[in-house]
């Protein structure tokens, strides 16, 4: 993907910032991509990142409730930060033009995490995930390093990835390029998902996917076509 600055937040107050990352959150919820307390979000902010509280449903959360936490782990006394705090922060410190990072347990895509597919090159708007598929990272335990560490791999070069028996993990340059990448990954599972049930008990029951020629030229015209341009 091409070179993107990361967002000046010095003139953002972190209550500004709270309450960008709980708009966000309560949009995933609205659209239902996440349902009670599944899910978390967390944005790059100041020397470290805000992150959305652990087992918390959307009626509880407010813009107060989002954890300050540092690259070291540590964390806001009196709160608990999400318990998927390590791929957030192993993200954000290891992708410097990345800022936003969404979690969901949409169900499209994680119907298919839990099949372990790869997301193939069946529609050229594969490409706003960075390359010509959308990977599924091995199984481990939430919370764990083990996990952030399959993530990390998973998403090498690419802004999404499904995580095995699990959800979707989505990145962005600033938390409405996460939320867009997030839409578009659902949108694209539950037509692989469509696909996959159409074809079933055929012969080939592999849909006709684009070359790598084709996904080439697709990059190229992404180039200059608005927000995924790259």
């Amino acid at each position: 993907m091409g070179n993107f600055a990361r967002p000046k937040n010095d003139h953002v107050t972190s209550k500004e910032m709270q309450n960008q990352l709980l708009k966000i959150t309560q949009k995933l919820a609205e659209l239902g991509l996440n349902k009670g307390t599944s899910g978390n979000c967390s944005v790059r902010f100041g020397d470290g990142f805000l992150v959305t509280p652990s087992g918390m449903s959307m009626e509880e959360m407010t813009a107060n409730s989002m954890v300050q936490m540092q690259f070291d782990g540590s964390f806001e006394q009196s709160k608990k930060p999400s318990s998927e705090w390590r791929f957030h922060r192993d993200i954000l410190q290891s992708r410097i033009e990345i800022n936003a990072v969404v979690h969901t347990h949409s169900m499209f895509a994680t119907t298919l995490a839990c099949l372990h597919k790869v997301i193939p090159p069946f529609h050229y708007m594969i490409a706003v995930t960075g390359g010509d598929s959308i990977r599924c990272a091995p199984y481990a335990l939430f919370g764990s390093q083990a996990l952030s560490d399959n993530a990390l791999q998973a998403l090498t070069d690419r802004k999404a990835c499904l995580l095995a028996n699990h959800g979707m993990i989505a990145l962005g340059y600033d938390l409405d390029d996460a939320l867009a990448v997030t839409i578009e990954v659902e949108n694209l599972c539950e037509q692989y998902w469509r696909i996959l049930q159409i074809t079933q008990g055929q012969i080939n029951p592999n849909p006709p996917l684009l070359t790598e020629a084709e996904m080439r030229e697709v990059f190229q015209q992404f180039k200059g076509y608005g927000r995924w341009a790259i």
